[in-house]
C-alpha cells in the first residue's frame, strides 16, 4: 500500500471513529481560525469531583464515570442500564480538585436518567450556555492546555469578549489515539 494511501485510511478511520459517538449538541456562532464561538443547547452532565494533576484526575474521573454509564446506576424500571459513550470528556479546575464529567445522551431528561448509584457521580443539568472554543491536536497535557487557554483568552479580550466560566480541557479522542488525530478543546464560557 502507498504511503499516501496509508495515510488517508488512517484519517478516514479515525474521523470515523470520533464521529460514531453522539457531542453536546452545539451551533457556530463564529469561526476564526481556530477559535470558535458557539451556542450549546441544554445538556445532563455526569460529573465528579478529583484530585491530583490534569493527567491523574482526567484518569480517575473518567473511570468513576465510566463506571457510572456502563451500568452501576439505577434505571427509573429499577435495574441497571448502558448509556452511550459521548464525547468529548472535559475537565475544569476548581480549587485543588478537577470536575470531570462527560454530557450524557441527548435522548435522556433528568427523569429518566439512571442514577448513579456511588455517590462521588452525580448529574446536573446544564442551560443553554455560550463557549469561546480554541481547538487543536497532539496531547493536552498541562503546559499545552495553559498555552492554549492563553491563546483563547488573548482573542476574547481583543473582540471586547468578557468569559464569565472557568477554562474546560474537553478531549474527543480515546488514548491510543495517534496524537496528530486527536481533536482537544479548551472551552470558556462567556
Amino acid at each position: 500500500m502507498h504511503f499516501r494511501t496509508l495515510i488517508a485510511v488512517l484519517i478516514l478511520l479515525f474521523a470515523g471513529m470520533a464521529m460514531a459517538i453522539e457531542e453536546a449538541k452545539y451551533s457556530v456562532i463564529e469561526k476564526s481560525n481556530e477559535f470558535e464561538l458557539r451556542a450549546y443547547s441544554p445538556r445532563i452532565l455526569a460529573e465528579t469531583l478529583v484530585s491530583g494533576t490534569l493527567d491523574e484526575a482526567s484518569s480517575a474521573g473518567f473511570r468513576l464515570i465510566a463506571d457510572y454509564i456502563f451500568g452501576n446506576n439505577t434505571s427509573p424500571s429499577g435495574t441497571d442500564e448502558k448509556i452511550s459513550m459521548t464525547a468529548p470528556v472535559a475537565a475544569e479546575q476548581t480549587g485543588k480538585q478537577w470536575r470531570v464529567h462527560f454530557v450524557m445522551p441527548s435522548k435522556y431528561t433528568l427523569e429518566t436518567i439512571p442514577k448513579p448509584n456511588n455517590i462521588a457521580v452525580v448529574l446536573r443539568e446544564v442551560p443553554a450556555t455560550n463557549y469561546a472554543v480554541i481547538r487543536f491536536s497532539g496531547f493536552a497535557g498541562e503546559d499545552k492546555s495553559a498555552n492554549k487557554t492563553t491563546d483563547l483568552l488573548t482573542w476574547l479580550d481583543s473582540k471586547g469578549i468578557t468569559p464569565t466560566g472557568k477554562p474546560e480541557i474537553a478531549r474527543y479522542n480515546p488514548p491510543w489515539t495517534i496524537p496528530f488525530f486527536r481533536r482537544n478543546e479548551i472551552m470558556i464560557s462567556y
